[in-house]
């Protein structure tokens, strides 16, 4: 075929490609057309589900589509991070991610995982920081770190989580690191399961979300010892940190941001950034998860992408130092 033949098929192609390009913006003027799944790797209860719903409930006003908060809870969120992962990348599967699945499962689970952190997702933003909780049931014989510390040296004591790598497993295994202590974790599927165990006296402790925790403290059915950061609550103000309380250095935070499929459409990445942001700058919404616990911190998709290696390499420290593993 001659060159001038060619060159009649060039022209076709490249208004082909420039319109595949400008289909990109158009489909995010659209989007969405449809409800929005938000996946949750826990059960119903914990700070993650609350979290989500949270933001979902005014997400849906503003976008004007419904946000279905689906619970995938199992496998320390690492079954709704492959759900989402593996999803269709148009924005209409979303992942409200968490630090044990993210950041924390890649070095801990000694089976090679089904997602990549970093490659099968597309940050959003971080939605929220916030502690965990050193709560005991009312029957523990311990009113302060070093108390707990001397009965765990004595007896043999159980904490419960939310499941194998999230931060209230990890805490616990810092905390038996750094105090010379031998604790049986007991993982659950979720904070909500967990705290109603320890709310039942079936376990004896939980470095629980104050999501979860807080309105137990403050109905006294189980106590509060110190917060896992290195700085103290203002939900809290009272409770001392562990660090201050008995364990120099120890710190452990928590939090939550969405994400969805890699390769979602730029232009639908900073649409959900932006209409995210406003929901967690809403006075309500602030204040809601102010009393959880709970503290809003929206940023840049590369900003949250940037937190999310740091976290792993943060993470992957502690798990070689505890030596936990997770199959």
């Amino acid at each position: 075929m001659k060159s001038a033949d060619l060159a009649r098929f060039a022209i076709p192609a490249a208004l082909i490609a420039a319109a595949g390009t400008l289909a990109i913006p158009a489909l995010a003027a659209e989007y969405p057309t449809k409800p929005i799944r938000l996946i949750v790797g826990f059960a119903p209860g914990g700070g993650t589900d609350t979290t989500a719903r949270a933001i979902g409930s005014k997400l849906s006003e503003l976008l004007g589509q419904q946000i279905i908060i689906d619970n995938r809870p199992g496998a320390a969120g690492n079954i709704a991070a492959e759900l989402v992962a593996k999803a269709t990348p148009d924005g209409y599967t979303l992942l409200m991610g968490t630090i044990a699945a993210l950041a924390i499962n890649p070095s801990l689970y000694t089976t090679k995982l089904p997602f990549d952190s970093i490659k099968d997702f597309a940050p959003i933003t971080q939605a929220v920081d916030s502690t965990n909780i050193l709560s005991l049931h009312p029957s523990v014989p311990a009113n302060s770190v070093k108390e707990l510390i001397a009965l765990a040296k004595a007896k043999p004591l159980n904490y419960g989580s939310s499941g194998v790598g999230g931060t209230g497993h990890l805490a616990g295994e810092l905390f038996n690191t750094m105090a010379g202590v031998k604790m049986t974790h007991i993982p659950y599927k979720g904070g909500g399961p967990a705290m109603i165990d320890l709310v039942g006296g079936q376990v004896q402790l939980v470095f629980a979300t104050a999501a979860s925790a807080v309105p137990q403290i403050k109905a006294g059915k189980i106590k509060g010892l110190a917060v896992t950061t290195a700085k103290r609550s203002a939900l809290m103000p009272n409770l001392p940190t562990i660090s201050e309380a008995g364990l120099p250095g120890f710190d452990a935070n928590n939090w939550y941001g969405v994400l969805a499929p890699a390769k979602t459409p730029r232009p639908i990445i900073l649409r959900l950034n932006s209409e995210i942001a406003k929901v967690l700058a809403m006075p309500d919404v602030k204040n809601f998860l102010f009393n959880q616990g709970l503290d809003p911190a929206p940023g840049t998709p590369e900003q949250f992408g940037a937190y999310i290696k740091s976290e792993m390499t943060k993470w992957a420290k502690v798990v070689k130092a505890s030596g936990a593993k997770a199959n």
